[in-house]
């Protein structure tokens, strides 16, 4: 058996009352602890999902958005303190070792307090970063994880990732325009857990904001996929569950779950979940 979590569903870095946080996803498979992404409350979700941050086997960050590795850093250090003394490998676009140095320079006061007060190891080593490469970029005990870049501009280093195990598999979009190869890259997957966006709710969005110009609406709209667009992937890769994330927008109740289902149903009639917070996630079975 393996499963999915979804940590953090929220599309964006901001939180307000009310909404979900923003995207992280726990993967149990083939033996394996692994953490997608990184973003503001993963570690609490990982504790709330019953797992300890000594833990971890495994950290996969698909692209530099804060969203997606803002809390890499505090997550790793407080691993540390709770006792961590053994390198976590940690998978990510280039530009992820240089937000590591800065969080270790950072926290030098800290970490060097603790080494020389408490006895900890040394911090810097736990993290053994490398960079993602298109294909499998993974391999141990069965297990296989692939990575295909997807469309989420100005990154140029931006990924959607599949897990494969005897058991089964599951794809995750990271975040990206509408694509058509997503489905080739989903193809029979047990599990998709693809990002979405409702452009009516983007636009209430946009009206309440009031840090932002034009180019917010362009980023969005560039930059991610509209949740009918999202089913007919489902529809196209033949996958058996469909789970949406990084939802845009998030928290306004003027936008329920039935808006979303409306718009994924009109291409997908298949096992569909609404992402939430804590959510778990398994293949379906007959």
């Amino acid at each position: 058996m393996f499963e999915a979590v979804l940590l953090g569903v929220k599309g964006g870095p901001a939180i307000r009352p009310g909404s979900h946080m923003p995207n992280s996803n726990l993967i149990r498979m083939g033996g394996k602890t692994i953490l997608v992404d990184a973003g503001l409350g993963a570690a609490r979700g990982l504790c709330d999902a019953g797992v300890a941050l000594t833990d971890i086997d495994l950290i996969v960050i698909t692209h530099l958005h804060s969203d997606h590795y803002l809390e890499l850093g505090p997550l790793l250090h407080t691993a540390w303190t709770a006792g961590r003394t053994t390198p976590v490998p940690v998978y990510g676009p280039s530009g992820l070792a240089a937000y590591w140095r800065g969080f270790l320079e950072a926290m030098a006061g800290d970490v060097l307090l603790r080494i020389e007060d408490e006895g900890r190891v040394p911090l810097e080593p736990l993290a053994e970063i490398t960079r993602i490469n298109e294909g499998d970029f993974y391999e141990l005990d069965g297990l296989c994880i692939s990575a295909m870049r997807n469309v989420h501009p100005p990154f140029r280093e931006s990924y959607a990732l599949r897990f494969d195990c005897e058991a089964g598999s599951i794809v995750i979009s990271g975040d990206t325009a509408y694509m058509p190869e997503m489905a080739d890259f989903a193809r029979g997957a047990d599990i998709l857990i693809h990002e979405a966006m409702l452009p009516a709710g983007v636009e209430a969005l946009l009206r309440r904001m009031t840090n932002g110009d034009e180019r917010l609406r362009t980023h969005i709209y560039r930059s991610h996929t509209p949740a009918e667009d999202v089913g007919r992937i489902a529809r196209d890769a033949g996958v058996g569950h469909l789970a949406l994330t990084h939802m845009v927008p998030d928290g306004d109740p003027d936008f329920t779950e039935e808006h979303w289902r409306a718009e994924v149903r009109k291409h997908w009639d298949g096992p569909l979940t609404i992402g939430r917070d804590g959510v778990v996630l398994r293949p379906v079975t007959a």
